[in-house]
């Protein structure tokens, strides 16, 4: 979380830079962090990555595509990117096409990979897939957009094991996590304090931090003692290398879990904690489709599953539905109650507290099961990216809801113009809580304007505008 301010602080303070410099809306703005950091090498490629939101100053991060093997390429250093010293947001990396396989080129499609985040995904929530393929002797600026880690769904690249494996769900707060052993052979892998983490895994949607035992050690039956080689250490918790185990530790015990279950889900998914109390639950959705997924009390759940120790009840929408705006109607399945409406786009997976009162957005990130909700983190900068097919001679944004997030009507104008892979975007910066707003887009108030579009403003939107609606990108 900390990174994550920081980061919003970075890209708020560059834009306003940006302005106090001169650039006026119609210009395109030049942000610090697009700015070359590595110097061009005649002999080279210079790719510069500009990171996705959430990325941390020590992440691992490698380039993979058809022209380096793809997967094969994770972990070796040869494709490993080099963090820029003048940028917190930016790496590099030196290509020579003369390694490059099978005649591919970086026109056969690229992407980035995090070691501890995932892979490269577009705000779509599909895999991001480049096609930049410049020439010996230039620089160009990638843009990412989401690591696959933001969706908290589908799987983690696979990873060969050495053995058995110890997974971790850390939630000790410690700034290291550490694992001692002993037993039928005591300092194994390590004297006090042990061996560190071997990596980072998601399984089940889940991000384990995992400790590999070693194959020769299969058998042994050892004492665990995670600690943090600071003075912190939990009590032995005694395991026989004959299995896999999953693990919850905090800073006060460790807690055995069950083997994590994969959900192979169709389209995007409502996640939710059910704390109604009500027998039973359906979810009616009316909007762009009425009686989407079924007529009134609409669709039974979907099925259970387990993320971070949480269970939730979740209902597929269905890949067909991507992209529909519905409001959705949470009630004891034509029982007689049901909530106010809850509007949401169906463009990523949500994640929701349901009560008898109220509708609540979780982060599954930081959700603790049967506890409160964790305030959403104030501050956090993001951007509506707007293709502008109109013909007005000004837009401006007006937005309702939580509040009117751009001001009172007809709302504030553009940020400015930004070039996205070939396309010319009109932007609207904002800083959000996380507010849920009804998007209304308008000619500065001369009589012409969109219907309503639906968001919660806690993540990036590309969006089409044209003067009778609204279509996500």
């Amino acid at each position: 979380m900390k990174t994550r301010n920081i980061y919003s602080l970075i890209v708020a303070l560059l834009a306003v830079v940006s302005v106090m410099t001169g650039c006026s809306k119609d210009e395109d703005i030049i942000f610090d962090h697009e700015r070359q950091q590595f110097e061009t090498r005649a002999d080279r490629i210079l790719l510069e990555f500009i990171a996705p939101y959430g990325t941390a100053v020590d992440e691992e991060i490698y380039i993979m595509g058809a022209f380096n093997g793809d997967s094969a390429s994770m972990g070796k250093d040869e494709w490993k990117l080099m963090k820029a010293s003048g940028s917190d947001i930016k790496w590099g990396i030196y290509l020579d096409p003369a390694t490059f396989v099978n005649g591919k080129t970086l026109a056969d499609g690229f992407r980035f990979y995090s070691a501890t985040q995932g892979t490269e995904f577009t705000v779509k929530g599909e895999m991001a897939n480049h096609t930049d393929n410049p020439g010996l002797g230039t620089f160009t600026n990638v843009w990412g957009e989401r690591w696959e880690s933001y969706y908290w769904s589908g799987e983690g690249p696979e990873i060969e094991h050495d053995g058995y494996v110890v997974y971790v769900l850390d939630e000790t707060g410690w700034n290291n996590l550490n694992l001692y052993m002993w037993g039928d052979v005591n300092n194994l892998n390590g004297d006090w304090p042990g061996m560190a983490p071997t990596g980072k895994q998601k399984i089940g949607g889940t991000e384990y931090t995992y400790f590999d035992m070693g194959a020769a050690n299969t058998g042994l039956n050892e004492n665990l003692i995670f600690n943090n080689g600071e003075g912190s250490q939990l009590a032995d918790f005694n395991f026989t290398i004959d299995r896999d185990v999953y693990l919850r530790v905090t800073a006060s015990g460790v807690e055995e879990l069950g083997e994590p279950v994969v959900v192979q889900h169709e389209g995007y998914a409502v996640f939710i904690v059910n704390k109604t109390g009500w027998d039973d639950i359906t979810l009616y959705m009316w909007g762009d489709v009425n009686d989407l997924n079924g007529g009134w009390p609409g669709m039974a759940p979907t099925g259970e599953q387990t993320i971070k120790g949480v269970t939730y009840t979740y209902f597929d929408m269905g890949e067909a539905n991507t992209g529909l705006s519905e409001n959705l109607i949470f009630n004891n399945a034509g029982g007689g109650t049901q909530l106010a409406d809850y509007a949401y786009t169906i463009d990523h997976d949500i994640y929701l507290e349901v009560t008898a009162s109220g509708v609540t957005e979780i982060d599954p990130n930081n959700y603790i099961g049967g506890g409160d909700t964790p305030e959403p983190t104030p501050g956090e900068t993001h951007y509506i990216y707007v293709e502008d097919q109109t013909g007005w001679d000004a837009i401006t944004l007006y937005a309702w809801g939580d509040k009117e997030f751009f001001g009172g009507w007809p709302g504030a104008q553009p940020t400015g113009t930004k070039t996205v892979d070939g396309v010319n975007y009109t932007y609207w910066e904002f800083t959000s809580a996380g507010e849920t707003e009804h998007l209304i887009f308008n000619n500065n108030g001369g009589g012409a304007q969109t219907p309503d579009f639906d968001v919660v403003l806690d993540r990036d939107y590309y969006v089409t505008v044209t003067a009778s609606g609204v279509t996500p990108k």
